[in-house]
């Protein structure tokens, strides 16, 4: 696995809290140390670049922790990582540990000591900066802060407290702070876990500004009322309006600004979608075109297409007439019924396909405010066994669930192809 890879390195991790060792690995502290002498030693002989992890560090007796992270660093170890496993620590405690370490370990000046930190009581970015105040240079952290349980440090605050705040917080990192945004959406729509409206950084309301005495301020001087300039993190703003008439250049220009770079093909691809959308609605935000631009970017061969939908629902069962395209001649058509228009959606598109299809979550959100809005369509369905994750958009939100399934049997058609081919495609196509 390490062979191709530019920074190869292997991270190996054992629990040493009291509590782990004796409730989860059912062990001893002395079978933790061999442990951890043993994985270090054999990481070591596939790559210099060999991290270690203390897991539930925070909640390790201190001295052991010290024998641990010293037995790591004498059989090669050069990052040590003291994750928070649990988010149980505070500031003080958690700058604490590392100062320790700093001190009490033989060799722990010439390695990079890490920090992990879980948001379980909300103090994640809070340790990680406290971390790096007391010697941390490495950060373990994640885009939108998720993770495990309550997630973990956000990227972004870490990364914009040291543009906001570098003389307080004296650390420099080579993130470009204008690809935060971006990256933000991007991770959203393909999880289909979109952060809280009030998240810092990154959240729909973290540059809105509603109550009157702040639309003052800020109309006076931006800097009354926002620590961040949108720009930073590259939210949009632009003054050129989308509508049905916009050409393709418009749209080009307009992706451009966003950070898209589009070839030619995906550029007919997306302005298809956009004049379907501009007959439907009067102006065409920002936030409806990133809903076109990532529905419009598939991770699998499109084979299968809807071509026709047709739904009657009210207060009789609802059915759907469904026609479809694929890797046959011609269209294939199929009726099906259920309890709501999806479902009876749903039904005829795996009545067409002849796949077992079980629905695990559905996820409807409105992009924009409005009757005309987008709406867009994250679902989990198992396929003939596979878990996979579908998403679509339109300002019809039948046709996007049909759309979002379908995108999820283009995935399980793919994944059938690559194990025909003996390739290994469960982290491809596992959700």
């Amino acid at each position: 696995a390490l062979s191709e890879a530019a920074r190869g390195r292997i991270h190996v991790f054992v629990s040493t809290s009291d509590l782990h060792i004796r409730e989860k690995l059912r062990t001893t502290r002395a079978a933790v140390l061999d442990m951890t002498r043993e994985a270090v030693r054999r990481a070591r002989q596939y790559t210099d670049d060999v991290e270690f992890s203390a897991e539930d560090a925070s909640r390790t007796d201190a001295d052991f922790l010290c024998q641990v992270v010293e037995a790591a660093i004498q059989e090669g170890a050069g990052t040590i990582n003291l994750p928070d496993t649990v988010g149980y620590a505070t500031p003080a405690e958690y700058a604490a540990m590392f100062t320790d370490i700093r001190e009490r370990v033989p060799g722990s000046d010439s390695i990079v000591l890490s920090a992990h930190c879980h948001d379980d009581l909300g103090l994640a970015t809070s340790n990680t900066l406290a971390a790096i105040a007391a010697g941390a240079a490495q950060v373990e952290c994640t885009i939108n802060g998720i993770g495990e349980r309550a997630g973990n440090a956000a990227l972004e605050e870490i990364v914009m407290a040291s543009r906001v705040r570098g003389a307080a917080v004296a650390f420099q990192c080579k993130v470009d702070s204008r690809e935060i945004y971006r990256s933000s959406q991007l991770l959203s729509h393909l999880t289909g876990v979109f952060p809280q409206p009030n998240k810092a950084i990154v959240g729909r309301n973290a540059f809105a500004h509603e109550a009157g005495i702040h639309q003052h301020g800020m109309l006076q001087n931006g800097l009354t009322y926002e620590i961040i300039r949108p720009e930073m993190v590259g939210i949009p703003r632009s003054t050129l309006v989308l509508g049905k008439h916009s050409g393709r250049h418009a749209l080009e220009r307009r992706c451009h600004e966003l950070g898209y770079s589009l070839t030619e093909e995906e550029l007919d691809a997306l302005y298809h979608g956009f004049s379907a959308l501009a007959e439907r609605k009067q102006q065409i935000l920002d936030e409806d075109l990133l809903a076109l631009l990532h529905d419009s970017f598939h991770d699998a061969p499109e084979e299968y297409q809807l071509s026709h939908l047709r739904v009657v629902c009210g207060s009789v069962t609802a059915t759907a007439e469904v026609r479809m395209t694929g890797p046959w001649s011609g269209e294939r058509s199929a009726r099906g019924t259920g309890d709501g228009p999806i479902a009876a959606a749903f039904a005829a598109v795996s009545e067409i396909l002849g796949r077992q299809v079980e629905v695990l979550s559905l996820t409807l959100r409105s992009v924009t405010p409005g009757r005309d809005s987008v709406g867009q369509v994250f679902l989990q369905a198992k396929i003939d066994g596979k878990s996979l994750t579908g998403h679509s958009a339109s300002t019809d939100i039948i046709e996007a669930s049909a759309r979002a399934l379908i995108h999820a049997l283009n995935k399980a058609r793919h994944a059938d192809q690559l194990e025909a081919s003996s390739l290994n495609s469960v982290y491809l196509w596992g959700v």
